[in-house]
């Protein structure tokens, strides 16, 4: 039998949530110019200043941004002085998010900032994400992101898993729901277009997005009086598929199972789950590693095929998650960040809208 997830040392809770309108391209903003409007959002939302936060950690890449430590500028917009206890990840800011999770747990922190931002429009982002990848083996022969999407979609479809019209209809409903989410670069029913590589088409692909998130996350009784409806999160676990593809089952995703397992996903009356699925046959995988029924809402942000702002589209299913949990359209959500080629590595996180008692170890 499967263990059952220990319970965390600390009650934590997504209290603010904040996100950028993700656009094609922002020649005319720096990434701290395209941050500082969301960091001011979610302080504003919760009351507090920079000097409240105990902990401040982000997720960003120095090769989408094209130079080293690109991530200390972007601290101009949080605001350096006085000192501030502050780290970085060089992942999606949902593993951000969890470094400040861990911080809170220890005691050390009572509520954290985190936050994310990338801009792929500059540059080539299918060949930066070629880095990615097995350094002897791989990345020589320079695979770009959409064509391994391709290779798993095709063994999807060789499985009997899924097939082109199958891969349409969630392309279509993604950015249907997409409709009501004032943030999302697409909207409405996009025609499937032209292959960009077979059996993928341009719906089935997500846009190129300049965009940022931020989240503030706080403990116990601090949580409370922050946010009328605090999003707690109940497990988050993060799990890591082999490097190489070839020893890999494309069609499942046994690392994103065991991260829900851990999160104790599965102890919990799930009614939403925000996925990270840039491609559409990434949603068929992660419903099927998942479990999920139809009862499920999946993505009804639209999710990343609606708006796909690369190092922060993880850290925004999060906060998609807890904020519908805020505004009590949701009970309790699954959110799942992922990272690296066709689902190599991924997050789960669990969140719940109804606040359990809350006990001091």
């Amino acid at each position: 039998m499967p263990a059952t997830p220990a319970r965390p040392l600390r009650d934590v809770a997504v209290v603010a949530f904040a996100q950028t309108d993700h656009r094609r391209r922002t020649d005319e903003l720096s990434e701290v110019e395209m941050l500082m409007p969301v960091l001011h959002r979610v302080l504003a939302e919760t009351g507090l200043k920079t000097s409240d936060i105990g902990f401040t950690c982000s997720g960003s890449s120095d090769y989408l941004a094209g130079r080293a430590f690109s991530f200390t500028m972007a601290l101009d917009g949080v605001g350096a002085w006085p000192p501030i206890s502050e780290s970085h990840v060089e992942m999606d800011g949902a593993w951000a998010l969890y470094e400040a999770w861990v911080k809170i747990l220890t005691g050390e922190a009572d509520t954290a900032l985190v936050y994310a931002y990338g801009k792929s429009s500059p540059g080539q982002v299918r060949d930066v994400l070629t880095r990615q990848l097995d350094p002897y083996y791989l990345a020589p022969l320079w695979p770009d992101s959409v064509s391994l999407a391709a290779l798993q979609a095709q063994a999807l479809i060789d499985a009997g898993d899924t097939d082109e019209p199958a891969l349409a209809a969630v392309a279509s409903r993604s950015r249907a729901d997409a409709v009501a989410n004032p943030h999302a670069q697409l909207k409405g029913d996009v025609p499937a277009g032209d292959y960009l590589v077979r059996p993928l088409r341009t719906a089935d692909c997500p846009p190129v997005s300049d965009g940022a998130a931020a989240v503030v996350l706080a403990a116990g009784d601090r949580a409370r009086e922050l946010c009328a409806r605090p999003a707690w999160i109940r497990g988050i676990d993060h799990r890591i598929e082999a490097h190489g593809l070839g020893v890999r089952d494309l069609t499942d995703s046994p690392s994103t199972r065991l991260a829900a397992e851990r999160a104790g996903a599965y102890e919990i009356d799930l009614d939403t789950a925000e996925l990270h699925t840039p491609f559409t046959s990434q949603e068929v995988v992660l419903r099927k590693a998942l479990g999920l029924g139809d009862d499920i809402v999946v993505n009804p942000s639209g999710g990343a095929l609606a708006a796909n702002p690369i190092m922060a589209a993880g850290l925004i299913r999060i906060g998609e998650a807890a904020a519908r949990i805020h505004r009590g359209a949701s009970d309790a959500a699954l959110a799942h960040a992922t990272s690296g080629p066709c689902l190599q590595q991924n997050l789960v996180a669990v969140l719940e809208g109804e606040p359990r008692e809350h006990r001091t170890r």
